[in-house]
């Protein structure tokens, strides 16, 4: 079984026939190649075992034009915030552009909405909200690839993701040996792998999830509510 990230280099050496004393591998390299196909196999979905909850304090510090912003979480990803909190009180994201506009608008509106670009995001300076900060997105998992029993994200969650790095990192020595299609062959089967972890995760997750509900929701710039029957270019 791929547990450890000795057990996936140790795969990687066996069925790659490669050896380190050659000089045309070393333990460097091989090494960079494991924590980029851990990289590539942790970003290819969002995971739910790459979902996180983070509390900080809340900040007023505001932007030039009065949002309250803050730093999105270290390690996080860009633009996941799913849920925020603050006193307990629950924020609805809005997109950006929307936000925008609302704030333009409506600026003494104390509506609790926020909105995220990057990795900041933007709280309604006239919510009436304090408190304590909790959020949960999606961080990326890091590794140390010096030790090598250390597991990955893919270890107790869904062990074939393991098997994904090993064939990706068999994708990058055939990219070095200038064996194209062996590279494409090994890199099309780390995905394959990885689609049928995401597509079990899908099937479980099934029965709770409520459907056709995006991270955003549109609001009427106007009235405030939220849009359920919004259609394309409604108001050109």
């Amino acid at each position: 079984m791929l547990n450890t990230l000795g057990d996936i280099q140790d795969e990687f050496l066996v069925r790659g026939n490669i050896t380190t004393t050659s000089g045309f591998y070393t333990d460097t390299i091989i090494k960079d190649w494991q924590k980029i196909a851990h990289d590539w196999a942790v970003a290819f979905h969002k995971w739910p075992f790459t979902e996180g909850r983070v509390s900080t304090t809340f900040s007023t510090a505001t932007n030039d034009i009065g949002d309250v912003v803050l730093p999105y979480p270290e390690g996080w990803k860009a633009d996941s915030i799913r849920l925020l909190q603050i006193g307990g009180k629950r924020l609805q994201k809005i997109t950006l552009e929307d936000y925008q506009i609302f704030r333009e608008d409506q600026p003494s509106a104390d509506d609790r909405v926020f909105s995220d670009f990057g990795l900041e995001y933007y709280i309604n300076p006239k919510a009436d909200v304090s408190g304590t900060v909790v959020a949960w997105g999606q961080y990326t998992p890091a590794i140390d690839v010096t030790d090598n029993s250390a597991t990955t994200v893919f270890s107790l969650a869904g062990n074939e993701g393991n098997e994904a790095i090993v064939n990706e990192m068999l994708s990058y020595s055939n990219v070095k040996e200038k064996k194209a299609n062996e590279a494409t062959y090994f890199h099309q089967k780390a995905m394959e792998i990885l689609e049928g972890i995401w597509k079990r995760y899908e099937g479980e997750q099934y029965g709770y999830q409520t459907k056709d509900r995006g991270m955003w929701k549109r609001i009427d710039i106007i009235s405030g509510n939220p849009l359920t029957d919004f259609k394309r270019d409604q108001f050109t």
